[in-house]
């Protein structure tokens, strides 16, 4: 027994001791052919007061000269995720991986969850943007969610257009009750075809309907489910464990607290802080129209955030300019999945104020 108990302790000190070196709480810096620092890149953690809150953010790119675009995260913050799946992003902007409140950086434990309304986010949205306007020199910016983020995303650029040269939607909300019910159908019907009989007969006592709404017991089956049929996160990652949980725990520029932190956050906020809002809010009827560009970015494996939904919503959309992306290789996260086609796009179309390459116009 002593044996096992050693084998257990070495075991979890040499974890620890890995953990540790992961977590410096700091990202490394652009560097150039010669392995210095490249000159201009911009690679840097800070904690704002946004509000009356202290909130933390990473601001990355190779010249920082360069359009500051604002990341809205959906759920939680998924910058680790670029340490596996690099965005390219900061090629052409100064990009700013903001945690928003209650989230991550930003996350505080006597944090009351009913204070993290849609109208707060949307109104630190406004004030980190005039942040990073004042602090760049930079009149307007780009506006960019993912997921949830573009929920509060596309309210506050409806909100504050002149200061956006446009806003991007990237796994566009739109309706998310239909959106659940059609994941439900789809996962309930694949389960089936597939002969997972244990899946789907859980589906089936757990069923989302647009009366009767969307259970709790769906939505325990709702993550893994959407991963296991590649639906989920990215077209490819079949396990919430090693594609989201392990590389989080990997990522360098959190301390261990703060990684901590961020699943403190994300098991108490669930699918979304705002999640109830969400799912009883129709966009189409609530932000029908745009001041300023709108670009839509969706992967066609994508229930999470519906890709047929989001079509609908932006075939409604008023807009000036406005242009919908079909990313034939993705399923929730096209920045990752698919970034060489998004950096196309963001070059030729959306830098420019342009559509061309538009799925639908």
């Amino acid at each position: 027994m002593w044996s096992v108990l050693s084998v257990l302790l070495s075991v979890l000190l040499i974890l620890v001791g890995i953990v540790w070196a992961w977590s410096p709480g700091k990202i490394k810096p652009f560097l150039d052919e010669t392995g210095k620092p490249l000159r201009g890149s911009m690679s840097e953690k800070i904690f704002v007061d946004i509000n009356g809150v202290k909130q933390g953010m990473f601001i990355r790119s190779k010249d920082a000269h360069k359009p500051v675009l604002l990341y809205l995260h959906g759920g939680m913050p998924d910058v680790f995720l670029t340490q596996q799946y690099p965005t390219r992003l900061e090629d052409d902007f100064t990009v700013v991986w903001w945690e928003q409140r209650g989230a991550g950086l930003s996350f505080r434990a006597d944090m009351p969850l009913e204070s993290i309304t849609p109208a707060q986010l949307v109104a630190d949205v406004i004030a980190v943007t005039n942040y990073l306007r004042n602090r760049f020199g930079q009149e307007k910016i780009y506006l960019m969610g993912h997921s949830g983020g573009t929920f509060i995303g596309i309210q506050a650029a409806a909100n504050a257009p002149e200061l956006f040269y446009a806003y991007i939607g990237v796994a566009q909300v739109s309706n998310q009750l239909k959106s659940e019910v059609r994941a439900y159908e789809y996962m309930l019907e694949r389960f089936q075809s597939e002969g997972n009989k244990k899946m789907a007969q859980k589906l089936k006592e757990a069923p989302v309907t647009m009366t009767t709404g969307i259970p709790n017991a769906y939505l325990r089956l709702r993550d893994a489910g959407m991963h296991c049929l590649g639906i989920g996160t990215t077209h490819n990652m079949n396990s919430v464990i090693t594609g989201i949980f392990i590389p989080s725990w990997q990522f360098r520029g959190y301390t261990i607290r703060e990684k901590v932190n961020l699943w403190r956050a994300k098991f108490r906020s669930g699918v979304s802080v705002v999640w109830n809002t969400m799912v009883s809010t129709d966009l189409s009827k609530e932000t029908p129209k745009l001041d300023i560009p709108v670009y839509f970015f969706h992967g066609i494996y994508d229930y999470t955030c519906s890709y047929a939904e989001a079509k609908a919503y932006f075939e409604q959309l008023q807009a000036p300019v406005k242009g919908f992306y079909s990313f034939e290789k993705s399923a929730h996260s096209p920045l990752f999945e698919e970034p060489e086609k998004m950096q196309q796009i963001l070059r030729e179309d959306v830098l420019a104020g342009k559509n061309k390459f538009s799925t639908i116009k």
